[in-house]
This record gives C-alpha cells, structure tokens and sequence, in this order.
C-alpha cells in the first residue's frame, strides 16, 4: 500500500501502521514540489506542500521516514522519476549512516522519466536529459546496489490519464524497451541490468480484459528481450509488476461501493500474475485515503491470497478460448504501436520515444482515448453504478483524511534549520561537482550521492541540473 502525506514524521506514522497491520513492504508517494524538484521554500510550492504526498527536501526528511524502519528487511519502493536520483542518493545515505550494506537493500525506484511527458506530467527537465539520469541510475545501482530494482517502467500513469488497455500495454513496452536500448548505448551488457528492471501498471474494471493485457505483457517482454536484444538470462526475459488499482474508476456516488471495485481489479491483477499490489482506497475520491480505507484495501489483498486459492496456481486461465483470442488480439494491437514508435525512430526506440513525446503524438492518442471513454460513459454506452445508472447522492464517507495545515510550517521550519547548522562550503563545493559532471556528460550519480550527505537541498541539485540541461515546455497538445 502506497504513503505519504504532510511532513517524513507523520508519513512514518502511516509507515508504522500499515507495517502493524500486516504490510511486508513500504510504497512512498511524494507532494508535487518533491516530484518536479522544488524545494518546500520555494514560491512555486506555496500551499502544496505535503498536500499529495510527502515532502522529502533533504537526507534528513528521508532519516525521519524511516524512523525505527529496518531498511534491510523490508522492501521499499519510491514513487518519483526525474528526481528520482537524487531521492534515491538520500537514502542510500541513510543506510550507509545506519552500516545497512547497499547489498541488502531491496526495493525499486520509479525512475522511469519517459512517461511524464504523457502520463502524470510532473517533469523537471527536457526529455533526452532525463532520459540520461534514468540511466545514470540504472548503471550506477548495477554495479553498487545489486538488488534494488533500477526502473519501474509505469503504464499506471497513461491509463490514469485516460489510455486504453492496448495503449497502457504498447507505451509502457516502448518506454522498457528506450530504456534498454539507453543503458546497451552505455556499454552495459543487457543480462547485466535487465534483471533489475520492474515495471507498474493499472487494473481497471473490465476483469478478462485485464488479465488479457498482463499476460500478453509478459510474454511480448520475454520475446522481446530474447529475440530483439538477445538476452541469454531467464531473469532478463521475466517481466516483474506491481499492479495498482485505479483511482480514476472510483465515484463520489456511494463510495462504500468502491470497495467491490477495488475487490475486483485486484483480482484480475492477481489472475494476471502481477508480483505485488496496491488496492486504492475506497474514499480517495474524497481525499488522501482515511486510515479505515487503508484497512479495507489491506484486507482486501489478505482475502484474495488466503481465502480464494487463486494464488495456488500459475496463469490461471491458460487455456480459455476467450482468454487466449483476447490475449492474441491484444497483442497484435500492441504491436502495431510499438513498431509505429519504432518507425518513427528508423529502428532506434530511444529516438522512437523521443520524437513520439516531442510531437506530441503520444499525449495525442491518449486524449483521443480518454475523451472517447468520458462520452461512452455521458451516452450510456458504458455503465458506472450509481453515477450515470442506478443514480445515488454523493455522501461523504463517514471517516476522511483531515491534512493538518501546520504541516506546511514545520516542513519549512526543518529545512531553515538544516541550512543553519550544516556546511555550505560542503555543499557548493558538492553542487559544483555535479555541474561538472554533467558538462562532461559523466554518470552524476557519484556527485548526487556527495551532495545528498553534504546536506544540499533536492531544489539545490536538480536547480543545478535544470542550469546545464534546460527546462521543458510542453507542446500543449490538450
């Protein structure tokens, strides 16, 4: 189950909940300046801080969330992508202040940057630059952080954006495979770092057409990876994912009846053979999820891998007329895309990818996708319960998550006190190391790491990044 919210203190407190009430890993989401690289004092992230998540300005935020944490025993999982670097700096910092060896930690870092140009939009630099620190993380955890999972290449995002289950399904594949053709580009060797990749989707209503789109997922990758870039380990051709539920299916109207539809969805991801889970809460139409939301959604997975049996056996629906001819279909509508993207590079998905979101073609067929959906559903052609057939009032679910508005001043508070006490001769001296090492075109990881432990502000690294590499500016295509 995903976290966070105002201050690292009082996420740590949901930490520490979900962990006592039977979670085994920790899922972290981040506000908004934290995930397009803003510090909590800048005038840009007036009155949204701590608002969608949690507000990690400095290594010693990322000390306080994971307070009486034991990182080397519980699987962690960050949800950032272009500074996904930098956060991750911070927390192998604290492991390192801690003795928890690098080797131990496991867990996964979203780290996948093509996806913000079309799917959640919180990007901090241009598409080719952060395309480039994707990988700078991918080579550096490679070689030093054996067994965290380097990207988690997210089709989550375009669905909750309004793709359908082919595009959620061929966009997530192109993004995998720019990321691979980047990291061959970089000299590594594919059975090297493929085995870290992860990747992350949605789980929407339609039951068989999601168990259809998670097994044609992970077959077209086990192809891919052979045949296209001739993969010899098993590991690189296996397609591990974490499935969320979406958000964007759950309604005002009678939200108790969110619920059955979390229920749902999980399942077809379980079917699917989705490796970990995230139920959405059932009042997050409202607001970040109460803490009774939260019981529900983890009860919700504890019914379906103890009480169903569906967990006893591999794939299965293999086998089912229907479930194969969907499975087939879906992945020949896939590929259709994905060699248009690849077309659209001359046989190069890096350039593909790029040149898709610098037009503006990919934002394109997903708004085309989502206005679709939003008037089958105003003709009645597809049916929501209780918002558009079986018509209920709206009614506000009896408990709802209250955001503490003094949040906002502790968080700034902290951070005016970490750059009383700390040394900004350190620090310059750090930001200016990674200056260099992007001028150079060098990995920055080493120099992110530096800066992270100097005490140097998120805000601080990714402004010096921005200063080398540019900023974006979307095409507008919406």
């Amino acid at each position: 189950q995903i976290a966070g919210f105002g201050t690292a203190r009082s996420t740590n407190e949901r930490f520490q909940f979900l962990l006592a009430h039977g979670q085994t890993g920790l899922s972290t989401d981040f506000d908004h300046p934290t995930l397009t690289g803003y510090d909590s004092d800048d005038e840009l992230s007036e009155s949204e801080v701590g608002r969608v998540g949690v507000a990690i300005d400095t290594i010693q935020n990322m000390d306080q969330l994971f307070h009486q944490v034991p990182l080397d025993h519980i699987g962690i999982s960050f949800t950032i992508n272009h500074p996904a670097i930098v956060i991750l700096s911070m927390f192998l910092g604290i492991a390192e202040k801690r003795g928890v060896s690098w080797s131990s930690l496991r867990g996964t870092v979203q780290n996948d940057s093509l996806k913000e140009f079309f799917g959640q939009k919180t990007y901090a630099l241009p598409p080719q630059p952060s395309l480039k620190l994707t990988t700078d993380v991918i080579e550096y955890c490679t070689k030093h952080v054996p067994n965290w999972y380097t990207v988690s290449i997210s089709g989550y995002h375009s669905r909750e954006a309004g793709a359908n289950a082919v595009q959620e399904l061929a966009f997530t594949l192109a993004q995998g495979m720019a990321y691979v053709e980047s990291s061959l580009e970089r000299g590594m060797n594919v059975d090297e770092f493929a085995p870290r990749l992860s990747y992350f989707f949605g789980c929407h209503n339609d039951l068989f057409e999601e168990v259809a789109k998670f097994r044609a997922a992970r077959r077209m990758w086990a192809r891919i990876m052979k045949e296209r870039y001739e993969a010899k380990n098993a590991e690189s051709m296996r397609m591990r994912f974490h499935t969320q539920t979406l958000g964007s299916t759950l309604v005002r109207e009678r939200p108790i009846n969110n619920i059955a539809r979390g229920a749902f969805q999980a399942l077809a991801a379980v079917l699917g053979g989705t490796q970990s889970l995230h139920v959405s809460g059932y009042d997050e139409a409202y607001d970040i999820p109460s803490e009774d939301a939260m019981k529900i959604s983890l009860a919700t997975q504890l019914l379906i891998s103890h009480e169903t049996n569906v967990t006893n056996t591999v794939d299965p629906l293999a086998g089912s007329y229907y479930i194969e001819s969907l499975t087939d279909s879906m992945e020949e509508s896939a590929r259709k895309y994905i060699n248009k993207i690849d077309e659209m590079g001359n046989g190069s998905m890096v350039k593909g990818m790029l040149k898709a979101i610098e037009t503006g073609y990919l934002e394109t067929e997903i708004t085309d996708s989502a206005f679709q959906y939003a008037t089958d559903i105003e003709q009645g052609d597809v049916v929501v319960v209780g918002v558009n057939e079986y018509h209920e009032e709206a009614e506000q679910p009896k408990e709802i998550f209250e955001f503490d508005e003094a949040e906002e001043d502790r968080q700034m508070d902290h951070l005016k006190e970490v750059k009383r006490v700390r040394s900004n001769s350190e620090v310059e001296q750090a930001l200016t190391q990674i200056r260099k090492q992007a001028e150079r075109n060098d990995n920055v990881f080493p120099g992110v790491l530096q800066a992270a432990k100097s005490s140097a502000t998120e805000g601080e690294i990714m402004t010096t990044l921005r200063q080398v590499y540019g900023e974006y500016t979307d095409p507008g295509v919406f």
